[in-house]
C-alpha cells in the first residue's frame, strides 16, 4: 500500500476494466515518471472525450455528432441491420469491410446473475427502427458465449413474429486451429455451420 494519492491514483486505474491492481500500479508509476506535459495531454484527452463524445440517436454508437458517420452514410444498405452488444463490435465489424448495412448496439448482453434483462438493453428503442418496412434482414451478431447466446435467443423470438430475416453469424474453427484442440461447442457449431465446398 502506498500512501496518499499515489494510492488514490492506483486504485483509480484499477477500477478499469482489464486492469489488475499490478497492471495499476504499473501504469501509476509510469505516469509519476513521465514528464508533465504529457500527463496534462492524457488528462485534457480524457476530459474532451466526455464534454465531446455522446451515444448516436439512431443506432447508439459512440460519436462526436448527434448520428454516427455509419448512420449519416447515405451509401449504407438501410434493409439490413446487424444488432451487436457493444460500440467495440462495431468497429471489429467494419474491420472486416464485408458488412454494408447499419447498426443497432444494444450495451450489453443479457446476463441474469449480473442482473441485467431486456429492459436494461436498448431493445425498445430498436423495435421502432423495425416497424417502418425498411429492414428486411437482421443480423444478430452478439458474442458467442453463455450471455450472448441468451440475447440472440430473446431477440429471435421478438422479432420472427414480424416476418423479418433474422440471422446469426456464423460461428466454428478459427483459420488455422486444430481439430483436436476445439471445444465441442465450437466443433458442434462447424458442423452445424458447414457449407459447400469451392
Amino acid at each position: 500500500m502506498y500512501e496518499g494519492v499515489v494510492q488514490d491514483l492506483i486504485d483509480e486505474l484499477g477500477r478499469l476494466p482489464g486492469v489488475g491492481p499490478k497492471s495499476a500500479q504499473r501504469i501509476a508509476f509510469h505516469l509519476l515518471q513521465a514528464e508533465p506535459v504529457d500527463v496534462r495531454r492524457l488528462a485534457d484527452v480524457l476530459m474532451e472525450v466526455k464534454a465531446k463524445v455522446r451515444f448516436c440517436s439512431v443506432c447508439f454508437n459512440v460519436s462526436e455528432d448527434e448520428q454516427c458517420r455509419i448512420c449519416r452514410d447515405p451509401r449504407r444498405e438501410p434493409a439490413v441491420l446487424c444488432v451487436v452488444e457493444e460500440y467495440k463490435d462495431v468497429v471489429a465489424i467494419e474491420r472486416t469491410r464485408e458488412f454494408r448495412g447499419r447498426y443497432h448496439v444494444l450495451g450489453g448482453a443479457i446476463s441474469p446473475i449480473d442482473g441485467i434483462g431486456p429492459d436494461q438493453l436498448r431493445i425498445k428503442e430498436l423495435m421502432p427502427r423495425l416497424n417502418d418496412g425498411v429492414v428486411t434482414e437482421v443480423i444478430l451478431a452478439t458474442d458467442p458465449n453463455l450471455e450472448g447466446e441468451a440475447t440472440a435467443t430473446y431477440l429471435t423470438r421478438l422479432l420472427s413474429p414480424m416476418g423479418l430475416q433474422v440471422t446469426r453469424l456464423a460461428s466454428g474453427l478459427p483459420v488455422g486451429g486444430d481439430l483436436e484442440y476445439a471445444d465441442e461447442v465450437t466443433l458442434g457449431r462447424a458442423f452445424v455451420g458447414r457449407r459447400a465446398a469451392e
